[in-house]
């Protein structure tokens, strides 16, 4: 097992200008049913890793009403409500479930409207500190999804709107709207699709939640970095996460306390400047 260290040690990173959290957060989607469908095999297992998170130094928490769906929400509340002062729980809205692996998307504002008050009620919040639009749905103009999660926040419902699975373009338009805090897209050392996201999310003081982190764990120089280290691969390529920019709030997710203290280690692994380039020549 791991040696277990602090998520502070990755250091802290602002979110809308008033939110501080400690720049290696927890995903958890991964502590549901397979499929992200249903409950997972053992609740008191998934309720571990959560107060382990937070043991650990975790402040930041990602989450959705689809997974599961609902489970994570539930969860959530019932292992860490009432919450500590500092913890930030951030949740999407925007896609349904139709079965175990099934994401179709809604962006209707009926729907994310009702989506954001169900979140409300399972996590116990007076206010969503971080709201997403989970993913644009092709059959509505994103300025009617994002329009409503507009009136969410004049509501008080939420405090920040973020994005994900958004393309430059898209973000353009969602924040000629409203001002977006963040934005979640998959990235990781073999998928940086959404690479020039990520540099504009770094010019603008933006968050950017790269989704499926953990990738590409048996390349050479991911494997070089780990001996070097000492260390796993799956730290490696979060330590590469960390050191790509200051803009990075990665968020790995397991239904395992192991993984997670090994997870959480990663932020005090200080890649040299030749580690990080090879590994940046590997996902090249």
């Amino acid at each position: 097992m791991a040696i277990s260290t602090n998520a502070a040690a990755a250091g802290t990173i602002g979110i809308g200008g008033d939110l501080t959290v400690n720049r290696l957060g927890f995903g958890a989607m991964r502590i549901t049913g397979d499929g992200i469908w249903g409950e997972p095999p053992n609740l008191d297992d998934a309720k571990a890793v959560l107060r382990r998170a937070v043991e650990l130094g975790v402040n930041f928490i990602d989450t959705a009403d689809s997974y599961g769906p609902h489970v994570s929400e539930n969860l959530i509340a019932e292992a860490l409500h009432p919450y500590p002062d500092d913890l930030v729980i951030a949740t999407k809205g925007g896609l349904e479930r139709t079965g175990p692996g099934q994401w179709p998307a809604n962006g209707r504002p009926e729907h994310l409207k009702e989506a954001c008050e169900g979140s409300l009620r399972r996590l116990r919040l007076e206010q969503i500190p971080l709201y997403q639009f989970h993913r644009p749905d092709p059959k509505v103009p994103i300025e009617d999804s994002i329009g409503a999660l507009v009136e969410l926040k004049q509501q008080g419902k939420i405090r920040h709107i973020g994005v994900s699975n958004f393309d430059e373009d898209q973000l353009r338009r969602a924040q000629s709207l409203t001002p977006v805090v963040s934005v979640q897209n998959r990235y990781n050392l073999s998928d940086r699709s959404s690479e020039s996201v990520l540099d504009l999310a770094e010019q603008e003081d933006l968050v950017f939640l790269p989704w499926a982190p953990i990738q590409d764990l048996g390349d050479q120089a991911v494997r070089q970095a780990a001996e070097a280290h000492g260390v796993s691969t799956r730290q490696i390529v979060i330590a590469w996460l960390l050191a790509r920019s200051p803009a990075v709030l990665p968020i790995p997710g397991t239904g395992s306390v192991a993984h997670l203290e090994d997870n959480i280690a990663a932020s005090s692994i200080k890649l040299e400047p030749e580690e990080v380039s090879a590994l940046n020549d590997a996902g090249s």
